[in-house]
């Protein structure tokens, strides 16, 4: 199975590099939605044959271009959510972005006993998140396609742990939105990383300014003062 999991278009707090991580989350900006309708001419050469995409609405909105090209329906999957922020829920102060950053360098490095105030640790999101991606491959053959639209902090968690990369390399690694990280295999066999895709899927010139956008931003990157 190749299953591309994809990042979510811009949303108003991206922009503004708040935690937004709960229910049902913003939408997406003039800019996050072109994003989004640049994704089917992006992916042309992949035969998808299911959208999925987390409850939060911006997931929602950014696949249904590709499934209304491919002529199919963008599939509701709990489990796919963001990290949850705990009592950082939309906060962007310095103090914030470096606890939900540390938690998630915290769970790259094994140390899945770590939570964040509020939030949960690492093994009860490895173990929803995976349990929603068990539950989409059993509704599909092991050669088809999948994209799965779900949120930047998430997707880096879970194809880690999946693929078995190094923290050190990931940790560098960031995902702007519409980026996908494209894994092979299937949920009973493991996972192989075929490309981590860090730039938007439509290209470099739907990019906007990027602000602290938190959830999708180097686990190491520096913070300004």
């Amino acid at each position: 199975m190749r299953l591309l999991l994809i990042r979510h278009g811009q949303t108003p707090n991206n922009v503004v590099g708040a935690l937004d991580t709960a229910f049902p989350g913003a939408g997406l900006t003039d800019l996050g939605r072109a994003q989004a309708a640049a994704v089917p001419a992006a992916l042309a050469d992949e035969d998808v044959s299911a959208v999925y995409a987390s409850p939060l609405v911006r997931t929602q909105l950014t696949g249904t271009p590709l499934a209304q090209e491919r002529g199919i329906e963008v599939h509701v999957r709990e489990g796919l959510e963001e990290i949850a922020a705990g009592e950082f829920e939309m906060r962007s102060d310095r103090a914030a972005v470096e606890a939900y950053l540390g938690a998630l360098s915290s769970w790259l490095h094994g140390d899945l006993d770590h939570a964040l105030p509020g939030g949960s640790t690492g093994h009860e999101f490895i173990g929803r998140y995976d349990a929603a991606v068990r539950a989409v491959a059993e509704r599909h053959g092991r050669d088809d396609t999948v994209a799965l639209f779900s949120h930047g902090a998430a997707i880096r968690a879970y194809a880690t742990r999946a693929a078995g990369l190094a923290a050190e390399d990931v940790e560098s690694m960031w995902i702007n939105n519409t980026g996908m990280i494209l894994l092979e295999g299937h949920p009973t066999q493991g996972w192989g990383l075929v490309h981590w895709t860090s730039e938007l899927l439509g290209g470099a010139h739907l990019a906007g300014v990027r602000a602290h956008d938190v959830t999708g931003e180097a686990v190491d990157e520096e913070l300004d003062d």
